[in-house]
């Protein structure tokens, strides 16, 4: 495998296949464009077997686990689910080969494996933010970016979805030049090249579809403010503006009153401990701000259709 630069994608069980394309396509159009071979690639999973993404679609790998240590650079896919996953052979080799210099990387829920291996400690890192109640919980002593993706000294991490095009154009023009990366970001018309400390999620402005600072104002702090919420009238004075005012824009531009929308935020926080913590109901109703287990239940039931006990059930 002289010559080129081989990228292993280790495959966990319902990885999300969006970022894995995006990872693996821009290797492609680099050594067609280039006009040479310039990357290859080889797939691996945790038993040897085939490994079914997130929508059913199996990969076989290439290669037995033993023979990770052919890659120049390994990159673990995982998404959802991944905080459940607890292989010790697979945490030994990704320790291993830390330890013999191979470059390291992983998409979406990948970091958390990462993590768990203990390859992550002093270096930047960035993972999906869906992931990011599981990972503070397991993991307290590590923080992430919440930036796109992050280099840095031999891990290379994304939080998933398109941003994993991102990383490889970055690592492609680390490689072999601006030029190429410039011609693999057009192959894919990706016209606006972002950066790796560019966020993740889009701005409130853009994602609800609004333009008063007041409104944005409030918006931003209702996301910020999940275990503690604000009042209603504190929510006003940080949108600098009255009571009325701001309800009159919430259901104007929204569609909502204040009330609704923030109680829409916190139960969704809420699931997301549920499915990927070990957080007890009582405990995941004060990380998002409700004053008993019981109220939370019902305004949980109320918006999802079941109780929170069939969720973690689920």
């Amino acid at each position: 495998m002289e010559g080129a630069y081989t990228v292993g994608f280790l495959l966990i069980p319902n990885f999300p296949l969006m970022p894995y394309a995006a990872a693996i396509e821009p290797l492609r159009a680099a050594n067609l464009l280039g006009g040479q071979e310039r990357y290859r690639w080889l797939h691996f999973s945790p038993d040897g077997q085939p490994v079914r993404a997130s929508n059913g679609i199996a990969i076989a790998p290439d290669w037995p686990p033993e023979a990770m240590g052919e890659a120049d650079l390994l990159l673990v896919c995982a998404g959802t689910g991944v905080e459940g996953f607890d292989h010790p052979p697979t945490l030994a080799r990704l320790r291993d080969l830390a330890w013999h210099g191979t470059a390291l990387g992983a998409v979406s829920g990948g970091p958390y494996l990462l993590a768990r291996a203990g390859v992550l400690d002093g270096h930047r890192f960035t993972l999906h933010w869906d992931h990011h109640a599981a990972f503070a919980e397991s993991f307290p002593e590590l923080e992430p970016s919440g930036h796109l993706f992050e280099i840095d000294r031999g891990r290379l991490t994304c939080s998933g979805g398109i941003a994993a095009l991102d990383l490889m154009q970055a690592l492609i023009g680390q490689r072999d030049g601006a030029a190429l990366a410039a011609q693999v970001a057009d192959w894919f018309m990706h016209t606006q090249l972002r950066h790796g400390d560019d966020p993740q999620r889009l701005d409130p402005r853009r994602r609800f579809g609004v333009s008063h600072p007041g409104l944005l104002a409030a918006l931003a702090k209702m996301e910020e403010r999940i275990e503690e919420p604000l009042s209603r009238p504190e929510l006003a004075a940080v949108a600098g503006l009255s009571l009325r005012q701001l309800e009159r824009l919430f259901r104007a531009r929204l569609g909502r009153s204040l009330a609704e929308h923030y109680l829409d935020l916190r139960l969704r926080a809420a699931r997301r401990h549920l499915r990927q913590t070990t957080l007890s109901v009582t405990e995941v109703a004060l990380a998002c701000g409700f004053v008993s287990a019981s109220h939370f239940s019902r305004s949980y039931r109320t918006r999802f259709g079941h109780p929170p006990a069939r969720e973690r059930e689920g």
